[in-house]
């Protein structure tokens, strides 16, 4: 928590949007602030003076100004300023310069604040005002776990009471968050868990109260999209003593072509890093859709199930769990660390008991089939007789931690 004035560091184009700037810069003032102003424009210096000016961006990226200039290329040229804004922002929280980011801008100004973000860590405040805030047009991977963005509402040309609003949001927003943010103290060891709600995935009600008297703090993410996303980016750094991958269908989604993804890379962060990692096949039999949008696989006979009026489900095809089991194994084969993987034969999510909507035993057979198919090197794998729910399943995947615990290959929690 910030007891004194917040610093925040402000980003922006001066020669293109030194008045929007200017009131920004105001606004954070005006909340006990102060502002500290990085121009990431190329061309021209803008009216409103820099702490961190233009040219001091595209040293930082190896570079000066006329030759990003030179490179006659809008897309280059701001990928170079955005390198240079990146690493500027992290040299700058690190020797506590900065308490927050502010970042404003069109798609030009959003592609570099996203990077510039993703510099930044978990738990420092970071906020983006962009004509594009939450759009289809930013990948699930570029957004940093805690980023929070509004739009930029009728402000893309001069000041006016609409664009006001949006901008003094902002200002008050990232301010607050400097405030009363509460860095993770990592008192106690993290061990990163995916899953979904209970309905679908239950074993977090055993295994979080069994992890916390071992001494470790336990984060759960939702395998939504987003969730999955937030879950790679901690792991991929590092953030993980152990991880309990065992919702996994994110990445079946998107063999499947579906948007609720988590980009490319789900079920590569951990194992890249050599973070010991237990995997499960959680709810990989089901491909997920928005419920208000049509159902592209509806004449297909596939069972169905409308979670809510935001998700839908319908169930994936023998063939394409095969599939799934064939990428599953060749992520796991990139790890590096210890990996055991847990596969339950009785089912692998909620839905897919008999009489519930997604049953579907011959389909879940061909998984199984192909899972025993495609072997994996360095990889335990681990057939269960029991369904991903049962108790069985989390003291199996207890019993695998504890073993690492105790050949020193997991840290020990702190009680």
């Amino acid at each position: 928590m910030t007891t004194t004035r917040p610093r925040i560091l402000l980003i922006g184009t001066a020669d293109t949007k030194s008045p929007e700037l200017a009131f920004l810069r105001d606004c954070i003032l005006q909340a006990g602030a102060e502002a500290v102003f990085m121009d990431i424009g190329i061309l021209a210096r803008g009216t409103l003076k820099a702490e961190i000016p233009n040219d001091a961006v595209a040293a930082a990226a190896n570079s000066t100004l006329p030759e990003i200039a030179e490179l006659g290329d809008e897309n280059l040229a701001m990928a170079r300023m955005a390198e240079g804004a990146a690493r500027l922002a992290s040299r700058y929280r690190v020797e506590g310069r900065i308490d927050g980011m502010l970042a404003l801008g069109g798609t030009m100004g959003t592609d570099l604040a996203l990077d510039v973000a993703s510099a930044l860590p978990l738990g420092f405040p970071k906020f983006i005002v962009s004509t594009i805030a939450y759009s289809h047009l930013i990948p699930p991977e570029r957004v940093s776990p805690d980023l929070m963005m509004i739009l930029w509402a009728g402000g893309l040309y001069g000041l006016n009471d609409i664009c006001r609003s949006s901008l003094a949001q902002a200002a008050g927003a990232v301010v607050g968050a400097c405030r009363v943010a509460r860095r993770p103290a990592g008192n106690r060891p993290l061990i990163g868990m995916t899953s979904l709600g209970k309905s679908c995935l239950r074993y977090m009600e055993y295994l979080l109260p069994a992890l916390e008297a071992r001494g470790y703090d336990i984060a759960v993410f939702h395998t939504t999209g987003m969730g999955g996303r937030a879950f790679e980016t901690l792991a991929a750094s590092g953030a993980f003593a152990a991880v309990m991958d065992f919702s996994l269908q994110e990445l079946a989604n998107h063999c499947a072509g579906s948007i609720v993804t988590a980009g490319a890379d789900r079920l590569q962060g951990a194992g890249r890093r050599g973070t010991p990692q237990i995997v499960a096949p959680g709810a990989i039999d089901m491909i997920d859709f928005p419920t208000w949008r049509e159902n592209r696989w509806g004449d297909e006979g596939r069972n169905y199930h409308a979670h809510n009026r935001l998700l839908a489900s319908v169930s994936a095809t023998g063939d394409e769990r095969r599939r799934v089991a064939r990428h599953i194994a060749e992520k796991l084969s990139l790890g590096t660390g210890p990996t055991v993987y847990i596969v339950p034969r009785q089912g692998i999510e909620g839905w897919d008991r008999e009489g519930e909507p997604m049953h579907a035993p011959q389909a879940l057979a061909a998984f199984l089939d192909e899972t025993r198919r495609v072997p994996i090197a360095n990889v335990r794998l681990i057939e269960l007789d029991a369904h991903i729910n049962d108790v069985a399943f989390a003291e199996t995947a207890l019993e695998v931690l504890d073993d690492w615990v105790t050949s020193g290959l997991v840290r020990r929690g702190r009680v």
